[in-house]
């Protein structure tokens, strides 16, 4: 085990969580979820996938959301950190952008398959009112 992280290359089945998030189209993008799962989306815990699909669903729906990783790094014990900026905007107002920087933390029960047993996200700050 190593006791540090180590920047390397964003693995696809992160992209593809990304573009889940982004479309609300959860398929190939959730299937490292499980009904086991627990989110933590600041003070929010979910758990399970399709309350977890659910959450975003009512988080982002009402958004033009696109989700960057800027940087992703591995740490020991399935321990994956990923640092990104989220550019939004109410569907009902285009033009008023909003960016956001967040943080995902994965904590995998396994590899290979990727299966993520834990998911902690932050998100901001950011201008809330713009966008909510």
């Amino acid at each position: 085990m190593t006791d540090y992280a180590q920047a390397t290359a964003v693995p696809g089945w992160v992209l593809k969580f990304m573009d889940a998030i982004d479309t609300l189209e959860f398929g190939e993008g959730f299937a490292p979820l499980s009904e086991d799962t627990d989110m933590f989306f600041g003070t929010a815990h979910i758990h399970g996938v399709e309350a977890i699909k659910e959450f975003f669903i009512k988080i982002d729906a009402p958004l033009n959301i696109t989700h960057e990783v800027l940087e992703f790094w591995t740490a020991g014990d399935g321990v994956r950190l990923l640092r990104g900026e989220a550019t939004m905007a109410r569907k009902t107002e285009p033009d008023q952008v909003v960016r956001a920087p967040f943080m995902h933390i994965f904590y995998l029960d396994q590899e290979e398959p990727v299966r993520i047993r834990t998911l902690r996200i932050t998100a901001g700050p950011l201008q809330t009112d713009a966008v909510m």
